[in-house]
């Protein structure tokens, strides 16, 4: 055993693959057919713009649109294989491990997009560190066993030793060289991608990955779902694969963002009656950075919530202790009992406002304005929350313990569409 956590040489395996691509010159521009990650896009705003930037925007495969659930899939299939046979997609020539470079001013990541071998979850090889929701998970798997297609990868971090002749090393040999593509999407974020594919730089990614675990900082669903459809096959084969972009920390450090939460059926009036005397509540000044910047004065302290809905911003921190102990559960490591997202639900959401965690009920966004906003719009409260670090997320990983799902939000995320994987072609 190593100091990863994992046996020597029963770490990481990540396998080159022939990754589909879109052809430039058989779309409108690289940057405008790509997609944040499915559950990063905000419906329906963001999904009709990314259908109207050009009518082969990858959103037409990851989120298609129909009637039932069963059409949505066969579309998003019969998508692909047009796009295949209109060479607006292509596969690359031989199978390859790809550096995936994301910069922006001062952010700078790269990380290793392949096929990951599907460990079983009691190796601890991957850990996940949210819980996932059976329905999204079965959505999730309908589409990857009729596309028989990964469109998107996982992202998944770990803790490289700084080893000048590892796979660090390669990559940033690698990023000097000629891109396959480049391109700069419209968050001002740009994007390169290279492949890997000399037999010796091969062999020294996969001599460092195999003495390490991952933690998936995003995409737990996903991962849940390459799981399903690997335990569905008789025989091994690419479904004992998943597609992921691999970033090491110790080189690369992600940013880690909150999971802001919109409630759709509570108007801020109620949610602020129903916590009277329970929690403390101030009103906060705007702007939104301003009233960000005192909710995160606010946790450094303990739990602590912003409501947005109504034009202004409500600061509620220091919760009753009893009230705590009376409806958080035991049984579970302290840091995981006082994180604000297992107050906020088991606390908040479950015994004092009474909102059942439905798809109905409770939206799940990422972008702090577009909460809000939403919020003003449905009459709603957006309920913003502050980022946990890093290293609280692994060491409960580590100890087997789940956070409550979409805890966190790491990034910066890769942008879908620019690697895609056929499982027919591994």
């Amino acid at each position: 055993m190593n100091t990863r956590g994992v046996p020597a040489d029963d770490g990481l395996r990540l396998m080159p693959f022939r990754g589909l691509r879109y052809v430039p010159e058989r779309v409108g521009s690289l940057a405008a057919v790509t997609s944040p990650p499915y559950d990063v896009v905000v419906r329906p705003d963001g999904l009709l713009h990314l259908e109207s930037a050009d009518p082969h925007n990858i959103v037409r495969l990851i989120l298609p649109q129909a009637d039932t659930a069963a059409e949505r899939h066969e579309q998003a299939a019969e998508t692909l294989e047009r796009w295949l046979t209109e060479g607006v997609l292509a596969p690359d020539p031989e199978p390859a491990l790809y550096v995936y470079e994301q910069r922006k001013g001062e952010i700078l990541q790269r990380g290793l997009i392949g096929a990951l071998a599907l460990s079983e979850p009691d190796k601890g090889i991957v850990l996940p560190h949210e819980d996932v929701m059976p329905h999204v998970v079965a959505d999730r798997a309908a589409l990857m066993r009729t596309t028989a297609a990964n469109l998107e990868p996982l992202l998944l971090t770990y803790r490289g030793d700084g080893s000048e002749s590892g796979a660090g090393a390669v990559i940033d040999r690698i990023a000097l060289e000629r891109p396959l593509l480049a391109t700069t999407t419209e968050d001002g974020f740009s994007h390169r991608l290279w492949s890997v594919t000399a037999p010796d730089d091969l062999d020294r990614i996969s001599q460092e990955l195999t003495r390490h675990q991952a933690l998936i900082a995003d995409g737990h669903h996903r991962w849940a779902t390459y799981l399903l459809l690997r335990d569905e096959q008789r025989v091994p084969g690419a479904w004992n694969y998943g597609l992921v972009l691999l970033i090491d920390t110790a080189r690369y450090p992600l940013r880690v963002r909150a999971i802001h939460r919109l409630l759709n059926r509570l108007p801020v009036a109620d949610a602020l009656a129903a916590v009277e005397g329970l929690v403390r509540v101030r009103d906060v000044e705007g702007p939104l950075g301003n009233a960000l910047e005192a909710l995160a004065e606010a946790a450094a302290e303990g739990n602590a919530f912003l409501l947005a809905g109504d034009g202004g911003f409500h600061l509620l921190d220091r919760p009753d202790p009893a009230l705590l102990a009376r409806t958080v559960p035991t049984g579970r490591p302290e840091a995981w009992r006082s994180l604000d997202a297992t107050v906020l639900h088991s606390t908040l959401l479950e015994h004092v406002w009474r909102v059942p965690d439905s798809p109905e009920e409770v939206t799940y966004i990422h972008a702090t304005e577009a909460a809000v906003e939403q919020a003003e719009r449905r009459g709603g409260t957006a309920v913003l929350m502050h980022p946990v670090r890093e290293d609280v997320v692994r060491d409960l990983a580590r100890q087997g313990v789940t956070m409550p799902r979409k805890s966190t939000s790491f990034g910066p995320k890769p942008a879908t569409g620019l690697v895609l994987r056929s499982l027919s072609l591994d």
